[in-house]
C-alpha cells in the first residue's frame, strides 16, 4: 500500500476483494491509504460490516449468480424445484450460490472445491457441506458423505445446470466437447474461454456470461461505495432488494436483446455494454 496508494482512490479507482482477499485485508488497506490520505472509507470495498462496510456484500456474488440462473431457468421454461447442479467451486460465491439453489429446491449432485470433487446423484447435503467446510478451515477434504470425482469429471457430468465458481479458463477447446449441462453460468471471471464458448454456442448450449452472472459483487460493492460517500449504511433487505432489481433489469435487457437480434447472452451483454459506453462518449463531446 506505500507503494500504490497514489494510484487509486474514491474518485479514481476503487479496489474491491476477489480470490484469496477477506474483509479484514480490505479494511487493512484502507487503513493505510488513510494515512498518506486522511479518512476515506470509499477508498475500497468489501470492508467488514463494523468498519465502513454493508450488509450483504459477502453474500452479494453468490447471491446474483443463485438469482439470475433461476431466472434463466424460468425464461427456458424449465422447473426449477429438483434442477440438477453441478458447482465448481466453494468458495465465498460457491457457498452463496448453493446455499441460495438449495433454498430454491435445486439438487446438487457435484461440487468440488480445490481439494477434489465430490458427487451424489440422488442430491448432495448442502447445508452439512457446508458445515463440513465451516469446521475444516473453508475446505472440503476428506467429506465422506459422497463418491470422490476428478475435476474433468465434474465439468462432464450430467445435470442441468453446470456453475464453474472458481478458476478462469476451467472449459477450453480440450475439453468444451465433454460438457453435457445445456446451461453454464460463468460465476468465476472468464471460466469459459473464447475458443470454448464457440463449441458451446455450436452444441446449443446456453452460456449466462460472467460480465452478468458475476456482476452481483461488484454491483454491492457500488453500493457499499456510495454509502461510504454518504456516511451512511443501508439495512441487509434493502441491500438485498436494489440488488435484485438491478441484475433483474440487467438480466431482462440482455435476454431481450438475445431473443431480438438472435445472438447469445453473451454476444447481447458486449453489445449493451459497448453501446452505452459508445454513447457516453458522444454525448460527452469525447467522439
Amino acid at each position: 500500500m506505500d507503494s500504490i496508494h497514489d494510484l487509486f482512490g474514491p474518485d479514481v479507482d476503487i479496489p474491491a476483494p476477489d480470490m484469496g482477499t477477506t474483509a479484514d485485508m480490505m479494511a487493512w488497506i484502507m487503513t493505510q491509504y488513510g494515512k498518506y490520505h486522511g479518512f476515506a472509507p470509499a477508498c475500497v470495498t468489501g470492508k467488514p460490516v463494523d468498519y465502513h462496510g454493508i450488509p450483504g456484500r459477502e453474500e452479494a456474488t453468490g447471491r446474483g449468480v443463485g438469482t439470475l440462473t433461476l431466472k434463466l431457468l424460468s425464461r427456458l421454461g424449465r422447473r426449477i424445484p429438483g434442477t440438477r447442479v453441478a458447482l465448481q467451486g466453494f468458495g465465498n460465491v460457491g457457498t452463496f450460490t448453493a446455499r441460495f439453489l438449495h433454498d430454491a429446491e435445486c439438487r446438487f449432485v457435484a461440487v468440488s472445491d480445490a481439494g477434489g470433487a465430490y458427487r451424489r446423484d440422488d442430491g448432495l447435503d448442502i447445508p452439512g457441506m457446508l458445515k463440513y467446510a465451516a469446521a475444516h478451515g473453508g475446505r472440503l477434504d476428506g467429506y465422506a458423505e459422497a463418491d470422490r470425482i476428478t475435476n474433468e469429471e465434474l465439468l462432464a457430468a450430467e445435470c442441468d445446470v453446470l456453475i464453474p465458481a472458481a478458476l478462469g479458463g476451467v472449459i477450453h477447446q480440450g475439453n468444451a466437447a465433454a460438457v453435457r449441462a445445456p446451461i453454464v453460468i460463468e460465476a468465476a471471471n472468464a471460466p469459459v474461454t473464447a475458443e470454448a464458448d464457440a463449441v458451446l454456442d455450436a452444441a446449443g448450449i446456453v452460456v449466462l456470461p460472467d460480465i452478468l452472472a458475476n456482476s452481483g459483487g461488484v454491483t454491492a460493492s457500488w453500493f457499499e461505495w456510495v454509502q461510504n460517500r454518504q456516511h451512511y449504511q443501508w439495512g441487509i433487505n434493502r441491500v438485498r432488494q436494489e440488488l435484485d432489481q438491478i441484475l433483474g433489469l440487467a438480466f431482462e435487457q440482455v435476454w431481450q436483446l438475445s431473443q431480438d437480434r438472435k445472438v447469445s447472452p453473451r454476444t447481447a451483454a458486449y453489445m449493451l455494454g459497448v453501446g452505452r459506453v459508445g454513447r457516453a462518449t458522444v454525448l460527452g463531446g469525447l467522439g
